[in-house]
C-alpha cells in the first residue's frame, strides 16, 4: 500500500511541472488494432484539458487529467490502412506520425522467443537481407524488473528492415511476415521476452499466491545469474504497463526454465493466461509453442513439461504448436525459427482470419479406453503416419506404474496397444523421454505431442 501511494505521489509530482506525456508505445511509427475501440492514455497536469484528433476521420475526442495527472480517451479505428497521424493537445501538443492501422500482437517468453537472426538462425544472412516490409512494425521492450506493477516501460517502434529485423525476435518476425503475406494487412509485433526466465516471473504475484501449489514451487526457485526468477518481477515491469493496449492476441514460447517443477506447469500456464486476460479485461487468443526435445539433466523432466503444456490447451481460445520435428536435442535453441513462426501464424490465419484451410496441429489424443489386455487410443484424425521409431515409442503399464514396450496396431483413428506381460493395462504413454523426437504425424507432416494418459506418478510416488 505504501508503494502504491508513493507511485501516485511520483506521478502527481511529475505532472505538476510536466506537459502531457505518453507511454512509450504510443509514438510515431506505431500500429494500432484495426476496427476497434482503442484506448489511448497518458499523463499531464491535474485538470489539464486534453484533445485528441485522429486523421483517418478527423474526429475530436476530449478528456481531462484526473487528480493524479492521468487521462485517457477511446478512439474508433477504421479497417486497416495508413499512414495516419494523431494530434494530442493539452498545454503542449504531440503529433504522432506514420501510424498504421492493422493487427497488433504481443509476443513473449524466454530465449527461444527472444532469439534473433543475429543470435543465429537458419539462413540468417539471406533472411536478414530480405526483411524489407514497411507494413510490419516492431516494438522491442527492454529488460526490466520491478517489485510492483509499473505504468510505463522502455522501448521503441521500428519499421521492419534488414537492420531492425536482425536483432528482433525471429519468431515474431516470421509470424508477422506470414500474416502480412496472406492477408495483406499491416502487422505490429510487441516483443517482451527475456531468456532463461521461469513463468512465475511473468505472472502477477496475487495469482501465484492464490494457489498453494504454485506458491510453493515459486518459493523453491533458485536465483540464477542470467535472469530474474522472483514471482511477478518481470510481469510488473514488462507486461503490466501494456495492459489496456488494444491487441489481437498473445504468442508465448517458454518452459525450458520450468523443467524443475514441470509436473505443475499446466496449472502455472493456465494461471498466467488467466491473469493476463484479466489485466486486459478480454479473453484474448493465447497461442503457445511446446518446447522442443532436448537432453536435459534428467531423462523425463523435459517431456513431463511438454505433456503439461499439452494439457494446458484445455484453456478456451488457446492453441499449442508442436515442434518436436524441427528441434535439436543437442541445442536448447533450435535454429529453425521460420517454421515455428509460420505454424503460429497458421493458427491465427485459420482461427481468426479465415485465411488458412490446412491443419494447424498434428494428431491429438482425444480419449483412451482401457480393456483387459489392451488400451485403445482415439485420435482426432484417421491420417496417422507412424514411422519405425513411432512403433517403438509406445508403452503401457498397470497400476504398478512399471511401463513396458507395447505392440502397436493402427486402425483408422485408433491405436491399439498390447503387451502379453501386462494383463490389465491402465496407463499408456508415447515418446516419453526428454529427447524423443517426432515419430507420429498426420498427412501434412505435423507431429503429435508426447503424452501420458494420466498422472501415473501419483500412483508411483514419483
Amino acid at each position: 500500500m505504501k508503494f502504491k501511494l508513493l507511485a501516485v505521489f511520483l506521478v502527481a509530482s511529475l505532472s505538476s511541472f510536466a506537459n502531457i506525456t505518453l507511454p512509450t508505445f504510443f509514438s510515431s511509427g506505431m500500429v494500432l488494432q484495426q476496427k476497434s475501440k482503442v484506448k489511448i492514455w497518458g499523463w499531464g497536469k491535474t485538470g489539464e484539458p486534453i484533445q485528441v484528433v485522429t486523421s483517418w476521420d478527423n474526429n475530436q475526442v476530449v478528456s481531462k487529467t484526473d487528480t493524479y495527472g492521468k487521462w485517457s480517451v477511446e478512439v474508433e479505428t477504421p479497417i486497416y490502412g495508413g499512414p495516419y497521424e494523431i494530434s494530442i493537445k493539452g498545454y503542449n501538443e504531440i503529433i504522432l506520425k506514420n501510424i498504421l492501422i492493422g493487427e497488433v500482437w504481443v509476443v513473449s517468453g524466454q530465449s527461444n522467443m527472444e532469439w534473433s537472426a543475429a543470435s543465429g538462425i537458419d539462413n540468417a544472412e539471406t533472411e536478414i537481407q530480405k526483411a524489407n516490409f514497411p507494413e510490419i512494425r516492431f516494438f522491442g521492450v527492454n529488460h526490466a524488473t520491478a517489485p510492483h506493477p509499473q505504468q510505463n516501460l522502455s522501448g521503441e517502434w521500428q519499421v521492419c528492415s534488414p537492420e531492425s529485423m536482425k536483432n528482433f525476435s525471429a519468431i515474431g518476425y516470421y509470424f508477422a511476415k506470414h500474416i502480412f503475406e496472406n492477408i495483406q494487412v499491416p502487422v505490429g509485433i510487441i516483443n517482451t521476452s527475456w531468456g532463461g526466465t521461469p513463468a512465475e516471473s511473468w505472472t502477477p504475484e496475487e495469482s501465484i499466491k492464490a494457489d498453494p501449489v504454485l506458491y510453493k514451487d515459486a518459493l523453491s526457485l533458485k536465483e540464477v545469474p542470467w535472469g530474474p526468477v522472483k514471482t511477478a518481477s518481470i510481469y510488473n515491469a514488462m507486461v503490466a504497463p501494456l495492459a489496456g493496449l488494444k491487441i489481437k492476441g498473445f504468442l508465448w514460447y517458454q518452459g525450458e526454465s520450468n523443467v524443475m517443477n514441470a509436473a505443475n506447469y499446466d496449472k502455472l500456464l493456465c494461471t498466467l493466461i488467466g491473469s493476463w486476460r484479466k489485466a486486459w479485461a478480454e479473453e484474448l487468443p493465447f497461442y503457445f509453442v511446446q518446447i522442443a526435445p532436448y537432453k536435459y539433466g534428467g531423462p523425463e523432466e523435459g517431456v513431463i513439461l511438454r505433456n503439461a503444456q499439452r494439457m494446458a490447451v484445455a484453456v478456451p481460445n488457446s492453441a499449442m504448436v508442436t515442434i518436436s520435428d524441427i528441434g535439436n536435442i543437442d541445442d536448447i535453441h533450435p535454429k529453425n525459427k521460420k517454421d515455428v513462426g509460420i505454424r503460429l501464424a497458421n493458427v491465427a490465419l485459420k482461427n481468426l482470419y479465415s485465411a488458412y484451410k490446412g491443419d494447424i496441429s498434428g494428431p491429438k489424443l482425444l480419449l483412451f479406453e482401457s480393456k483387459k489386455g489392451q488400451i485403445i487410443l482415439f485420435f482426432d484424425t484417421q491420417d496417422l503416419k507412424c514411422d519405425k521409431n513411432c512403433m517403438n515409442n509406445f508403452e503401457i503399464a498397470d497400476t504398478s506404474g512399471e511401463f513396458k514396450k507395447a505392440n502397436v496396431r493402427i486402425k483408422s483413428n485408433t491405436i491399439v496397444l498390447t503387451n502379453s506381460k501386462v494383463a490389465y493395462p491402465v496407463f499408456a504413454r508415447f515418446e516419453w523421454s526428454s529427447s524423443a523426437e517426432a515419430s507420429l504425424k498426420n498427412k501434412q507432416g505435423l507431429p503429435a505431442s508426447a503424452f501420458i494418459t494420466d498422472n501415473w506418478w501419483q500412483f508411483k510416488n514419483y
